[in-house]
């Protein structure tokens, strides 16, 4: 059994609720966890002291039987606590047998399933233990003044510096008996997987932050690919609705909906483009409206959306590209930069518009949806 803990911790010095805080629309811990959701993994343990993770995997990640929250023991989630500290608490707190022990960092969200996968394989081509690294073609001097790496009377060019090797902090995996005798992440012959340059940024400053975000952002927008829209996945409020909710003294009474969108999702599904209706919200209202359109899928309640997303098309053997998303806010960054078309209604946030392919000329609840269905209408026919 191949398993994997995400030590967290309450605390942070450099960004505070650094864990918590939405990169790209999702949790930091989020873009780690999405990755050995679809990895190979076959069991993910977040251990961490912070009661609100506990409570947010529980109700977001019921739908994975893979991801598990454990309470984090307070004398491992001090400022002078190490992680392997961690992870001895944590296996001895584990009930569950296993042959390898996964470390993932939750401040590494450029890991993918791919980095994941490759370090366990090494585990599996007899490697005691593993772990991911980037190459640097950075020349390095000691403090003494004298340099490590190269010549500074030979300065080699870049493409003829073979550069150096540098743990990056993603990933590492060790078997069970190399962990127990020596309590290290790794010890024994260890296996070095490569990831890109990029996944090397310290995310320890707002400054950090803002570049990693850039790069993710960067990278789903580069790996995009267009086909033939299967599916239209909408938001609800600020999509559907204008964003405005009315509430009474027994709570939400009434939202603003537009007929006209109700119309154009008619005449998709006629098309056979299926309507996907995935929101935060978990209301009794939206699900009386999306009863009401005949629209079948409908899931409530999403907080992480990316993943969700992607788990739903891994069943329906789908893709990204097969997706067209209207989406207005920050929850929606994820999707609106990874599927093959994303729309923005016009009075939708800024930073979706941003990211978007596509601002809709019409508000939300006032023509956005019809717009959009009728926009995919026509890029439908190219390929009939």
């Amino acid at each position: 059994m191949k398993i994997a803990v995400l030590p967290l911790r309450k605390g942070s010095k450099g960004i505070p609720g650094k864990n918590k805080k939405k990169m790209l629309g999702r949790p930091l811990f989020s873009w780690t966890i999405g990755a050995a959701i679809f990895s190979n993994l076959d069991a993910i343990y977040v251990y961490t002291d912070d009661e609100e993770i506990i409570t947010y995997i529980e109700k977001e990640y019921g739908w994975c039987a893979k991801v598990k929250a454990v309470p984090r023991e307070a004398s491992t989630a001090i400022d002078t606590s190490s992680t392997e500290e961690a992870m001895l608490a944590f296996t001895s707190q584990l009930k569950e047998n296993y042959s390898v022990l996964c470390l993932l960092q939750a401040t590494s969200p450029m890991t993918t399933s791919e980095d994941i996968n490759a370090v366990l394989e090494k585990i599996d081509y007899q490697y005691d233990s593993a772990l991911t690294v980037v190459k640097t073609h950075r020349f390095t001097w000691n403090a003494d003044g004298t340099p490590q790496n190269y010549d500074p009377f030979n300065r080699p060019r870049r493409q003829d510096f073979e550069g150096l090797l540098v743990e990056n902090g993603a990933v590492y995996a060790t078997t069970k008996t190399a962990f127990l005798q020596s309590k290290n992440r790794v010890s024994g012959i260890v296996g070095l997987v490569e990831m890109d340059e990029a996944s090397y940024t310290e995310i320890d400053s707002l400054t950090d932050w803002d570049i990693v975000e850039q790069l993710l952002a960067s990278r789903f927008q580069k790996a995009k690919v267009q086909s033939k829209i299967q599916y239209l996945v909408l938001d609800v409020d600020g999509v559907f609705t204008d964003g405005s909710v009315f509430f009474g003294a027994e709570g939400e009474m009434m939202k603003r909906f537009d007929m006209r969108d109700g119309m154009g999702l008619e005449i998709l599904r006629q098309n056979n483009v299926e309507i996907v209706v995935m929101t935060s919200e978990n209301s009794v209202l939206v699900g009386q409206r999306m009863k009401k359109l005949q629209i079948e899928s409908v899931f409530l309640g999403v907080k992480d959306k990316y993943a969700f997303l992607t788990q739903f098309l891994e069943v329906r053997k789908a893709s990204f590209a097969d997706v067209a998303y209207v989406g207005d806010d920050v929850n929606d960054l994820a999707n609106i930069c990874s599927v093959g078309w994303s729309f923005c209604p016009a009075d939708g946030t800024e930073v979706v518009k941003r990211h978007a392919d596509y601002v809709l000329t019409q508000n939300s609840a006032a023509g956005a949806i019809r717009e959009a269905c009728e926009i995919i209408m026509k890029y439908n026919k190219r390929y009939e």
